[in-house]
């Protein structure tokens, strides 16, 4: 029997690849366990400098919840928080950056994959929506991403039409950082890999930890507490190997502390 996620260490990267393409790739409680171990391992490997979130096959990066009879809409009333939305919280808190590679279809739950992950990258025969709608609910906990991502306009389009929308438009609102032909899928995010691996992971953590606090913050409390961390990041071993290898004109050696 096949693992409903893949985890691999590829490099600096830990790849966590979604393994239901019989079923579009849907999220179902084993999905989202898959996922959030995924996470919890890659930050728990020093090593590890970046993740990457994308599914098997070609057809599908996520479908969303997995619908089938007595699984769909499957709530316990009793807890008040939803296993999705903790992978979510998760994601939020995460201080690796992510990327999603976007192989395929990303609807539903799969555009809140999506729109966890730092910076994305699609090929350009995927297809993206909030089709919940169609079955008599709404994009709930997908909202709480997407609204700071795409324009109130756009966004209320999406979530009200439930129509579908392709790689172009998806990038075109903010969605995307790249689209690409199928075939360079790999190519384009090994190369924004690259990008990411090669930087301080020390300025990376600390950086993501402030942009999710400042979230929150007005710009005074924003710039006030930019003030502080600034300073603490100049005392951390990789600020001195950055200016020091900036003055000796060589690449720094990071240590992530």
């Amino acid at each position: 029997m096949s693992h409903p996620v893949l985890h691999e260490k590829k490099s600096s990267a830990f790849w966590i690849t979604i393994n239901r393409p019989d079923k579009r790739n849907a999220i179902n409680q084993e999905v989202i366990d898959g996922i959030r171990e995924g996470y919890r391992l890659a930050h728990a490997d020093p090593e590890v400098r970046a993740i990457v979130l994308t599914a098997a096959g070609e057809k599908a990066f996520c479908a969303g919840g997995d619908l089938q009879p007595g699984k769909g809409f499957a709530f316990d009333y009793a807890t008040p928080n939803i296993a999705y939305a903790d992978l979510l919280r998760q994601a939020q808190n995460a201080t690796l950056p992510t990327i999603a590679r976007i192989n395929g279809t990303c609807m539903a739950g799969g555009m809140g994959l999506l729109c966890m992950a730092d910076m994305a990258v699609a090929a350009d025969h995927a297809l993206f929506g909030l089709p919940e709608v169609k079955v008599g609910v709404f994009p709930m906990q997908v909202l709480s991403l997407l609204q700071n991502l795409v324009p109130q306009r756009v966004l209320r389009e999406w979530c009200i039409t439930g129509e579908p929308f392709d790689a172009r438009t998806a990038q075109a609102h903010g969605l995307l950082n790249y689209v690409v032909p199928a075939a360079d899928l790999d190519e384009k995010t090994l190369w924004l890999l690259n990008r990411l691996t090669d930087k301080s992971p020390t300025a990376i953590r600390r950086g993501k930890y402030a942009m999710h606090a400042m979230a929150a913050m007005s710009f005074e409390q924003g710039i006030a507490y930019t003030e502080s961390q600034i300073a603490l990041l100049a005392l951390t071993e990789d600020a001195k190997e950055g200016l020091a290898a900036f003055n000796e004109k060589r690449k720094p050696v990071w240590t992530g502390r």
